[in-house]
């Protein structure tokens, strides 16, 4: 019997990694319209090198939502509202969920919640 191992990469979603050329092909929009973007503070892409635009894979699937919103008939105002209000539920979200494994590990469970056999 053969075994065969795979690696597994882990992709960190912030490590930018893609130049404007590249993202532009991946969500179908002309390289201005991503610096237009960038100008108005919808996207932000890093620039580790000098003046090179980076973009990770979060910056991209931003683009790909902002693309999504805008030809659902979303204007440029209300997709930065849309995607800040969905920032802030996510981090509540994530919030909660710390609150939740804090009182996990600190309170007993209730015997009367889970009455045994």
């Amino acid at each position: 019997m053969e075994v065969r191992a795979y690696a597994v990469e882990v992709v960190d979603e912030d490590e930018p990694r893609y130049r404007i050329g590249a993202v532009a092909a991946m969500v179908q929009l002309h390289p201005q319209t991503i610096r237009y973007y960038e100008s108005i503070g919808l996207i932000t892409p890093r620039r580790p090198r000098g003046r090179t635009r980076l973009y990770s894979e979060r910056d991209v699937a931003r683009l790909r939502r902002i693309v999504e919103l805008t030809r659902l008939g979303v204007n440029l105002a209300g997709v930065e509202i849309i995607l800040r209000l969905q920032e802030q539920i996510e981090a509540l979200q994530a919030e909660v969920e710390r609150l939740r494994a804090m009182l996990a590990a600190s309170v007993p469970p209730d015997p009367e919640e889970h009455p045994g056999p």
